[in-house]
C-alpha cells in the first residue's frame, strides 16, 4: 500500500507488490490475502475472529504498519481490520492493534533488506515460531486440523470445508505445503461462489485509488452529516484512556462491489478506527480497537 501526504491527513493507495514485499519482516501494509501478522504472540484467535452475528470467520480487509515515533515500545505497530462479508451481517467489524518495541523476539535489530531475498523454493510458513499453526484459507489462528492427513490447520469448520471443496480432499495424503501464490489466491477468494467478493479483491489491484486517510488525532472526513458519532459514542479503552481516531477507510475501496448486484453486499460510507491514545500495552499479545461504520445515506 502506497502513501501520499496530503496536509495533516496521509493517504493510501493500493498497488501490487511482490510477494516478499507482503511478508512479516517487511513490515507491510497491504489489503486482502492473509494477515501477515506482526507479533506472534497473543494472536487474535477464532472466537475473535468470529461474527457476533452470525458466527461466521471474519474476513481480512487489510492491515496498516503505524510506528510511534518517539515511543520505544511502539517502534513496530500495526492495525489490523476484519469484517463479516455474509447477508445479513454485511461488515461485523474488528479491528485489532499490536506493538513491539524495536529490540523484540521476532525481527532483527536492524531494517529488512530492500533487496529481495533469494528463491529457496520454500513454501509460504504456516506455523509461527511458537509452535502455533495458522489457517491454511485465512492465515490466522487454526486450532482445528483435517483428521485424515493431520498436517492441514483451520480456524473453523467453515474454511476446512472450503479447503477440502477447493483442492483438499485431492492432496490430503500428499507430502508438502501449497505454494505461496495458492495459498495466497486461496485467502483472496475464499469462496468461488462468493463473486462479489472476488470482484471487489481482484478489481482493486486492477484500478488503484485513494482507499485510506491517516492521521492520528487529526478529525475523520464523514461522508454524511448523518450517524457521526458523539464522544460518548466511542468507548474509552479499558486501560482507562480515552481512544482517539487513527485512520478511515475510504468508500473507493468498496465500490468495486457495485459492479456486481448478486443479492447485498459488504457495504458502507466511511469506516473510522478509534485507537487507545496511549497506545498502551496490555500484555504481548493484540488489543482490540474501535470502528465505528457510517452508511453512505439516501437523498430524494
Amino acid at each position: 500500500m502506497a502513501a501520499a501526504r496530503a496536509g495533516a491527513a496521509e493517504l493510501g493507495f493500493a498497488e501490487e507488490a511482490p510477494a516478499w514485499r507482503l511478508r512479516s519482516e517487511q513490515f507491510p501494509s497491504k489489503v486482502g490475502g492473509r494477515p501477515a501478522w506482526l507479533g506472534e504472540a497473543g494472536l487474535p484467535g477464532p472466537a475473535e475472529l468470529a461474527c457476533a452475528l452470525c458466527g461466521r470467520p471474519l474476513a481480512f480487509v487489510l492491515q496498516l504498519y503505524a510506528p510511534l515515533p518517539g515511543r520505544a515500545d511502539a517502534f513496530h505497530r500495526a492495525l489490523f481490520l476484519f469484517c463479516c462479508r455474509a447477508p445479513p451481517c454485511c461488515a461485523g467489524l474488528r479491528v485489532f492493534r499490536n506493538q513491539l518495541p524495536r529490540k523484540n523476539d521476532f525481527y532483527s535489530y536492524e531494517p529488512p533488506s530492500e533487496s529481495p531475498p533469494p528463491e529457496t523454493g520454500e513454501s509460504v510458513c504456516l506455523q509461527l515460531k511458537s509452535g502455533a499453526h495458522l489457517c491454511r484459507v485465512c492465515g490466522c489462528l487454526g486450532p482445528k486440523t483435517c483428521s485424515r492427513c493431520h498436517k492441514a490447520h483451520y480456524c473453523s469448520k467453515e474454511h476446512q470445508t472450503l479447503d477440502w471443496r477447493l483442492g483438499h480432499k485431492l492432496a490430503c495424503t500428499q507430502s508438502g505445503e501449497a505454494p505461496e501464490e495458492e495459498l495466497d489466491s486461496m485467502a483472496k477468494h475464499e469462496s468461488r461462489e462468493d463473486k462479489i467478493f472476488q470482484k471487489f479483491k481482484t478489481k482493486i489491484a486492477q484500478e488503484p485509488e485513494q482507499i485510506l486517510r491517516y492521521g492520528r488525532g487529526i478529525a475523520p472526513i464523514w461522508i454524511s452529516g448523518e450517524n457521526i458519532p458523539q464522544e460518548k459514542d466511542i468507548p474509552d479503552c479499558p486501560c482507562g484512556a480515552r481512544r482517539l481516531f487513527e485512520f478511515q477507510v475510504m468508500p473507493q475501496l468498496l465500490n468495486y462491489l457495485k459492479a456486481d448486484r448478486l443479492g447485498r453486499s459488504v457495504d458502507w460510507g466511511v469506516l473510522a478506527v478509534f485507537t487507545c491514545a496511549e497506545s498502551c500495552r496490555q500484555g504481548t499479545g493484540y488489543t482490540e480497537e474501535f470502528v465505528w461504520k457510517q452508511d453512505v445515506t439516501d437523498t430524494p
